[in-house]
């Protein structure tokens, strides 16, 4: 079997672009892969254009291991985000095909599942007024929905520093969270990298009362030692990973033993494989996997597959109920959070199990998507201009 070539579909909202690539075959199977791009999806089409004919025509789509090391040493510049995407897209999609030429889905490629169901948090929810009472509300109806853990970023437009008067309101905002959703539910908390650790550490020792599960990227991403003064400080769960590319630059993570909780993003740091191989590394260094995912569903499958073959799998983040929660749409088969439980079941479906949709794609064409961590408003996922 050899590839015949790729095809792209955008699949756009105001505040996120889905990019989806199928990959053809000589033997008329198809395989799909999804990524999601932050303002960089033109650069990430143009990238698959170059890597289609450079590397990915004509290669043997079960060769998954060649494919990945050619497209990402075979231009001889270091690979980041937006090849690392590319990568993820098509060695996903190559996954598909061979799961399904074989009749197998990818866990059982993967050696087999080690758990028959994963732990879905909800995250996109809180897209409302910024009140105690509309986040309760809010909350509320995450759980009613069956989920037993969500995420949330309180903060509002914080960056390094929060006075007073804002960190009280951040409080106060966990406080009717915690209410609404019970003490059992997880509570994760989620500050995108806005702190100096010292105010990361005073807002958790703030938040510690509602005993969130994990801290999220308290301090920037690239300073490892600011993460460490943090862990030194902190008395709970640390959890980051997100906009780290490349399995092997979390090398030094590892050896810091800062934080207990890695996030890998599968659709950009090479996919599926990649992402397997570094949850067994975490596993020797007893850390706990939580993907990023704030992909649709053929990345959320993706990121199941990962998670029923890991051991040290925690749980799986989910947008694709709240924010955009049309957009299931464009793919049959879309994974679902059974509400009796609030986790992803064990799916039998060859590949991925999923199928783009190309014609409801179409409905979403690709928008100018913009979402700015520091812009009032960003919790909406309505940036200035949409409508």
């Amino acid at each position: 079997m050899r590839i015949t070539g790729i095809s792209t579909h955008v699949v756009g909202t105001p505040w996120r672009n889905l990019t989806y690539v199928q990959v053809h075959t000589d033997e008329g199977i198809t395989g799909v892969g999804e990524t999601r791009m932050l303002g960089h999806t033109d650069a990430l089409l143009g990238y698959l254009k170059e890597a289609e004919v450079n590397h990915i025509l004509g290669s043997d789509p079960f060769a998954v291991e060649d494919l990945v090391r050619r497209m990402k040493y075979g231009d001889y510049g270091r690979a980041g985000e937006i090849v690392m995407s590319g990568i993820a897209v098509v060695e996903m999609a190559c996954w598909d095909i061979k799961g399904k030429a074989l009749g197998v889905p990818v866990w059982q490629l993967l050696g087999g599942k080690v758990t028959d169901k994963v732990k879905a948090y909800a995250n996109g929810w809180y897209t409302t007024e910024r009140t105690p009472e509309a986040y309760h509300k809010a909350a509320r109806a995450v759980m009613e929905r069956g989920y037993r853990a969500l995420k949330i970023d309180p903060f509002g437009t914080g960056h390094f520093e929060l006075d007073h008067q804002q960190s009280l309101y951040a409080v106060s905002l966990i406080e009717a969270v915690r209410d609404a959703i019970g003490p059992d539910a997880e509570l994760m908390l989620e500050m995108h990298g806005r702190f100096s650790p010292a105010t990361a550490v005073r807002l958790a020792h703030e938040l510690a009362p509602f005993k969130p599960a994990w801290l999220e990227e308290p301090v920037p991403p690239e300073n490892l030692k600011a993460l460490e003064k943090v862990a030194a400080k902190v008395d709970m769960p640390l959890a980051t990973g997100e906009r780290i590319h490349d399995r092997i630059e979390f090398r030094e993570l590892f050896e810091s033993q800062a934080v207990d909780i890695i996030q890998p993003d599968v659709g950009h740091i090479g996919g599926i494989w990649e992402t397997r191989k570094l949850a067994a590394t975490a596993e020797t260094h007893y850390m706990l996997v939580a993907p990023h995912n704030v992909g649709g569903p053929v990345l959320t499958a993706a990121s199941l597959q990962v998670g029923f073959t890991s051991p040290n799998f925690k749980i799986l983040e989910h947008f694709n109920d709240f924010a955009d929660a049309e957009i299931k749409k464009v793919v049959k088969g879309a994974p679902q959070v059974n509400p009796e439980d609030g986790c992803f079941h064990l799916s039998d479906a060859p590949g991925l199990g999923v199928e783009l949709d190309v014609d409801a794609a179409a409905e979403f064409p690709q928008q100018q998507a913009r979402f700015d961590l520091w812009a009032e408003g960003w919790e909406t996922r309505k940036p200035k201009g949409a409508k």
